[in-house]
This record gives structure tokens, C-alpha cells and sequence, in this order.
């Protein structure tokens, strides 16, 4: 089955040439493309979509805010994508549930896989992005493992809670490398195990822990304390 891609940005131009990108991928197809946030809400609440490639700064609804709603109602999932290689930028949407982030001069192939990946569940974040993550939000004391947010009730983007279960021995060890920005074929190579396997530890990480994608993950092991930061 085909990937469903909706495009939202201000520039039609921008949009056009993300369009005849994916136009020559047999597994992907874009059924539907927005000027800004409040329209591209308008959009998913009535067309079935996968995947939003989501602009940063737009008017009447700026992509922050419409990652928010977006990721909030389950409409889809969103791969922010902006010009600016900015850390604000990039906690803001992260925060707000972004499954992604990824530059506008990203490579053809880089913006396909990323689309791929978030589409399977996976986080978008290179190793080093990881690391700016990790340093920012585990340092945020106003934001517990809980979600909790200290005098403004629950955070806007609420870290994983305590697993549901405990997670095994294998589980944790996973969980770890995972932290460090370790890719499946990564972990597979330095646990010598296969990487279907490692893939299924992973799947039951998040459902254990409650986390949506491998961004969550990576934050709750660090505010739990099974990998330093």
C-alpha cells in the first residue's frame, strides 16, 4: 500500500517541488497539499493521510501549533521541515510530537527515507540531533518523567510515565543503545543478534513504556536514570 503525504507550506512553489520528488516513488503518493497550518487541519480532519511534511513558520497557524493539533486528534504523523537549523526549532517540534525533523536542502533520497521511516513508526533523529535532545529535555526540571509540568498542569508533549511491565533484562539493554542513537542493524551488530529481533525488543520497549516512537524512548531512559547523559 502506498505511503499518503500531505504537503503544507506557504510557498506553492516549495510544495511543488516536494510534490514532483515524490511523484516518481511507486510507493508513496501525495493526496493533499496546504498554505498553512489551520488549512492543513482542514485537510487531514477529512482526507486519510499518513505522513504531513510540515513547514515551521507559516501565517494564521505556524507548524508548531498544528504539529500539536495534528499529532493531539491522531490524524497523522508529522516530519517537520524548515530552512532554519535552529535548536528552538527543533525542541519546539519534538515537543509538540513531531515524529521528525529534517532540513529543506536535505538530499532527494534523505527526504524519502525520512517519509519511509516515520511512516513505520520510527523516530527521525541522526545521533548527533539526538545528543541535543537528550541535553536539553533531560535538564528541563520543569517537565518530569511523568509529564507533569510544575504550576501549569500537564506538558504540552508529556514524557513517558513508568513501563506498564517491566522491562526484561535483554529489554533494557536495548533500550540503552537505542539512547545512545544506535540504529536496529546497529544494535543487532553489538548485541550478535538478528536484527527482526532487535526490532521486536524494540516494539515492546514503547509499548511497555508508553512511548509513541524511539524519541520518547530515548528521553525516558535518560530521566530514568539506565543511561547517563
Amino acid at each position: 500500500m502506498s505511503i499518503r503525504v500531505a504537503l503544507v507550506d506557504d510557498q506553492a512553489l516549495v510544495r511543488s517541488g516536494f510534490a514532483m520528488v515524490l511523484s516518481v516513488e511507486p510507493d508513496i503518493e501525495v493526496v493533499g497539499q496546504a498554505a498553512d497550518g489551520s488549512a492543513a487541519l482542514d485537510l487531514l480532519r477529512r482526507t486519510s493521510v499518513d505522513v504531513v511534511l510540515m513547514d515551521v513558520q507559516m501565517p494564521a497557524m505556524d507548524g508548531i501549533e498544528a504539529t500539536r493539533h495534528v499529532v493531539g486528534e491522531d490524524l497523522a504523523k508529522v516530519i517537520i521541515l524548515t530552512t532554519f537549523d535552529r535548536d528552538d526549532y527543533l525542541f519546539a517540534a519534538l515537543e509538540a510530537g513531531a515524529s521528525g525533523f529534517l532540513l529543506k536542502n536535505a538530499d532527494p533520497d534523505d527526504l524519502v527515507g525520512a517519509i519511509h521511516a516515520v511512516a513505520d513508526g520510527h523516530a527521525l533523529l541522526a545521533p548527533e540531533l539526538t545528543v541535543r535532545v537528550i541535553r536539553r529535555l533531560v535538564q528541563r526540571p520543569e517537565v518530569s518523567v511523568a509529564g507533569g509540568a510544575d504550576g501549569e498542569g500537564t506538558a504540552r508533549h508529556p514524557v513517558p510515565a513508568p513501563p506498564i511491565e517491566p522491562l526484561t533484562a535483554r529489554e533494557r539493554d536495548v533500550l540503552a543503545l537505542v539512547a545512545e542513537g544506535m540504529s536496529n542493524a546497529e544494535i543487532a551488530g553489538r548485541l550478535f543478534v538478528g536484527e527482526s529481533t532487535v526490532k521486536t525488543h524494540v516494539s515492546h520497549v514503547l509499548a511497555k513504556i508508553g512511548a509513541r516512537d524511539r524519541v520518547q524512548a530515548v528521553v525516558y531512559a535518560h530521566r530514568t536514570g539506565l543511561t547517563a547523559p
